[in-house]
């Protein structure tokens, strides 16, 4: 036995399977193996081979059956897509013509009237704020109130210059500031809007001594010290001085009148009277003598005259005018400094300084917008608020306007589709054309629900009209008129589809509320039940 060198072994199966694949890549090769001993010698590459000889054996078998396959699929495809003249025909022929029925509802019928609404806060207006009074510069100085805060009477809007800006309710602008003696419009909006605040004052268009200490209570309440003429006191002590002055004088002035009044003293008028008597004394005497002396008694005689002539002289009141007319300067000197006290205690009254008080509407508002900072001086607008609570608003034709009402029932749909209603709170017809504006207030909505909603655009139904409870109700195209002018509507028994077959009946109802193309019906002739079929065409 030949002896094999190494690898002989390995070697020789690998050479016999190429030639193999090299004969069977080349049937003619006069070197080309038997197909089975091929396929003997090695299995892999035999199976291949048989696969091989099977397929160039029946090639033309194989190449029919792949036509006959394409011809299968494009007959199936034509047969799908592509129709005769005689099947087109059929399938776009009408169909046998049948009833159109509805079914009969049951249920409440309302009549609504529905409209776009429109959500946000209404009113919105930009808020200008002027520099107090004395201040070189309208610095902000604190009370910065935060984007979606509510402004109310009687808050602070924003701190100037260290002075606070109050917020009251009213039409008119803070154009003017108001004092002790001021009066008009803008004064009795002031005592108005303290009046709601719950300060005591008096009514009225006038500035007076009670609303300015209103408007010290208005500070007060807030931490504030009202504000008052720097030069005031002063002029009240300079005041009292003169007063007080004036008062001295006037007494001075009645005690000398009073004086003057009074007339001699006591001691002047009993001189007088013993003047008198000693002169009657001294006539009795002489004329008592034995032997009178005439001339001494005519002498007595005229003394005693002339003595009388003194006390009368004497007894008489004395010239008062220039006294009284000092009184009467005095008086007037008083009554002047008791008015310059009066002016002078009004003049170190609180007042409102125009740039302190600011006048919205609608209160409570909501801060949209804060535009400025602490520590910023005021130019331009402060702030912008608007209505502190959601409005919708919408508009509807005059004739769909003549049917609601002030305080009646709306509803909407809410994010997440919960229904919410809503109360009509104005309604005002337009200037011009046939459109109304309508305003609604919203039930309360949480803080998510109103962010949600804001600046949206919603759908409002409003029912005008309702029936009474649950009825029947039928398309107006389902009525009929009768011979005797009776409403009436159709009822098919069976398939209505089936218009030979068929069969109808005729009922006479009664109508009633119409809402949305239906109407309320109750039979009066015949029997109509909820979903009984109507015709309503053919």
């Amino acid at each position: 036995m030949a002896r094999r060198r190494p690898g002989a072994a390995d070697a020789e199966p690998v050479a016999q399977g190429e030639a193999l694949a090299a004969a069977a890549d080349d049937p003619e090769s006069p070197d080309s193996p038997d197909p089975q001993a091929a396929a003997a010698a090695s299995p892999g590459h035999g199976r291949a081979a048989g696969w091989l000889r099977i397929f160039r054996e029946n090639r033309a078998l194989w190449v029919t059956a792949a036509v006959a396959t394409a011809c299968l699929v494009a007959g199936l495809v034509v047969g799908r897509f592509v129709l005769s003249p005689a099947d087109a025909a059929a399938r776009t022929a009408a169909p046998e013509a049948g009833y159109i029925t509805v079914p009969v509802a049951f249920g409440t019928l309302t009549n609504d009237v529905t409209m776009r609404g429109q959500v946000g806060y209404a009113d919105s207006t930009e808020v200008k704020i002027a520099a107090p009074e004395g201040a070189d510069a309208a610095v902000v100085t604190g009370q910065v109130p935060k984007a979606g805060a509510e402004l109310d009477a009687g808050d602070i809007a924003l701190e100037v210059a260290g002075r606070p800006v109050f917020v009251l309710p009213g039409k008119l602008p803070a154009y003017r500031t108001l004092r002790v003696g001021t009066s008009g419009p803008d004064v009795k909006q002031l005592k108005q809007a303290l009046a709601d605040q719950g300060i005591s004052v008096t009514s009225g268009s006038k500035f007076d001594n009670d609303t300015a200490k209103a408007v010290r209570t208005l500070y007060l309440r807030a931490g504030y010290t009202a504000p008052v003429d720097s030069t005031a006191a002063e002029g009240v002590r300079t005041a009292r001085e003169a007063l007080r002055s004036a008062d001295s004088g006037l007494a001075s002035a009645r005690k000398a009148l009073a004086e003057a009044r009074k007339g001699p003293s006591a001691v002047t008028r009993k001189e007088a009277d013993n003047a008198v008597a000693e002169a009657r004394r001294a006539l009795q005497a002489a004329q008592a003598a034995d032997s009178p002396d005439a001339l001494e008694v005519a002498r007595l005689k005229d003394e005693l005259a002339l003595a009388k002539l003194r006390r009368k002289e004497a007894l008489k009141r004395g010239d008062t005018s220039a006294e009284a007319g000092a009184l009467s300067s005095a008086k007037q000197q008083r009554k002047d400094a008791a008015k310059q006290l009066a002016d002078a205690k009004k003049a170190a009254l609180p007042y409102l300084p125009a740039g302190e008080v600011l006048y919205l509407t609608q209160l409570p508002r909501r801060v949209d917008e804060v535009k400025v900072e602490r520590g910023d001086i005021l130019d331009g607008a402060a702030m912008s608020v608007s209505g502190a609570k959601l409005e919708l608003s919408g508009s509807v034709s005059a004739a769909d306007a003549k049917l609601l009402e002030v305080g009646k029932d709306a509803f909407f749909e809410l994010p997440d589709g919960n229904q919410h209603r809503a109360v009509i709170a104005t309604i005002e017809a337009a200037d011009k054309g046939d459109r109304s504006t309508i305003g609604f207030t919203p039930d309360p909505l949480t803080a998510e629900q109103t962010e949600q909603l804001k600046g949206s655009n919603v759908k409002l139904t409003i029912a005008v009209g309702s029936s009474d409870g649950d009825v029947l109700s039928v398309p107006l195209a389902a009525l009929t008129a009768g011979p005797g002018g009776e409403a009436r509507v159709e009822v098919v028994e069976g398939d209505p589809r089936d218009k030979a077959q068929a069969k109808t009946r005729l009922v006479v109802v009664r109508t009633g509320l119409a809402a949305a193309g239906y109407v309320e019906v109750a039979p009066v002739a015949g029997s109509l039940v909820k979903d009984d079929l109507v015709v309503v065409g053919t």
